[in-house]
């Protein structure tokens, strides 16, 4: 029985993906909660942080720049507790999210054109400046530099994994704000030290030096570097390709499992990673899925539906040349070394 939306989590709900590999693989599912991603968990602590040192009260308008899932939670959060709130997002939000942002009652605003430097982040976070500075009624939670982004991670994501596979080897964490990353790292630094944190990056994140490139799909990758990221907490990096991601998201799908875009990044990096180990190595390994995939239906499902079908979809990435090119890169049989 609860009465606010966010008292409700799922904790222990685990994947078993052997049958994507010859490594013990176990995904921990976190969309299990009203919000459908990993995201409450930082929503929930940015704002009562807020909330206790004063800066959120009556009559506050929350305001953060989000790519969707954390716009969702805390549109949720917002509404059970009679807060406005204000998304800032760019064309990348897949459009169920926005919807469900709407439908919770908040407002969203979309950045069109990238900062030159900073790309979308950038362009969103300079709109979201503009807006504090000229009303004090908005409170920018700044999930980009807020310590309770990770702390929530590190006193809820990474003992959950704990608690449930004592002996776990490597935790594979996709990277974002870093914040799940940054929680998890610390957490198994202090107390599992023994335990790799293998960081998962998308093609075109500029996160741990890469070049900056397009990215087509939510969730995962910074135009910038993230300011909560310690590379000395990570023992390895994997950057996947959106064409992998894809992939791999349509391997889960034809076991049953609709996952999103972030978790086919994570799960193919989590792949790469154990395929370069020798197969009769005992690792247990665990690796983080942020959401579900129904919000993902016009962009990682809206390409073609398949070599055998040859269906086309009409909506989401085959809406512009780019990302025709990412429905061909998808579909090619992948490398013998895959």
């Amino acid at each position: 029985m609860i009465t606010d939306p966010q008292e409700f989590h799922v904790d222990d709900v685990f994947v078993d993906l052997r049958f994507l590999g010859p490594h013990p693989l176990f995904l921990k599912c976190e969309a299990f909660n009203f919000a459908g991603s990993v995201k409450l968990r930082p929503a929930e602590e940015m704002v009562a942080a807020a909330e206790r040192s004063g800066r959120l009260r009556p009559g506050s308008v929350l305001i953060e720049s989000s790519s969707g899932n954390l716009g969702v939670a805390l549109a949720m959060i917002a509404a059970s507790r009679g807060y406005r709130f204000v998304c800032v997002a760019d064309p990348r939000c897949n459009p169920v999210t926005r919807r469900i942002m709407e439908a919770l009652g908040a407002d969203v605003h979309v950045v069109t054109e990238p900062d030159p430097v900073g790309g979308f982040v950038g362009a969103r976070i300079a709109y979201v400046r503009g807006l504090c500075a000229g009303d004090d009624r908005y409170v920018w939670l700044d999930q980009y530099t807020n310590e309770a982004n990770w702390l929530a991670h590190y006193h809820q994501t990474a003992p959950a994994i704990a608690k449930s596979f004592p002996a776990v080897d490597v935790v594979f964490v996709g990277a974002g704000t870093t914040g799940t990353l940054m929680g998890c790292a610390r957490y198994f630094r202090e107390n599992r030290p023994e335990v790799r944190i293998v960081a998962v990056d998308a093609h075109g994140s500029v996160t741990f030096g890469g070049p900056a490139g397009p990215r087509l799909i939510p969730g995962l990758g910074m135009g910038v570097r993230p300011p909560l990221l310690d590379e000395s907490l990570i023992d390895d990096v994997r950057v996947v390709s959106e064409a992998e991601t894809i992939r791999t998201c349509r391997r889960l799908a034809g076991h049953g499992f609709l996952f999103g875009g972030s978790t086919g990044t994570v799960v193919s990096g989590a792949l790469q990673w154990l395929a370069e180990r020798d197969r009769r190595s005992e690792l247990v390994a665990v690796a983080i899925a942020p959401d579900l995939g129904e919000r993902y239906l016009d962009s990682v499902y809206g390409l073609p539906g398949g070599e055998r079908r040859g269906q086309v979809g009409q909506h989401g990435m085959l809406d512009d040349l780019g990302r025709r090119q990412l429905a061909v890169e998808a579909h090619r049989e992948p490398d013998r070394g895959e």
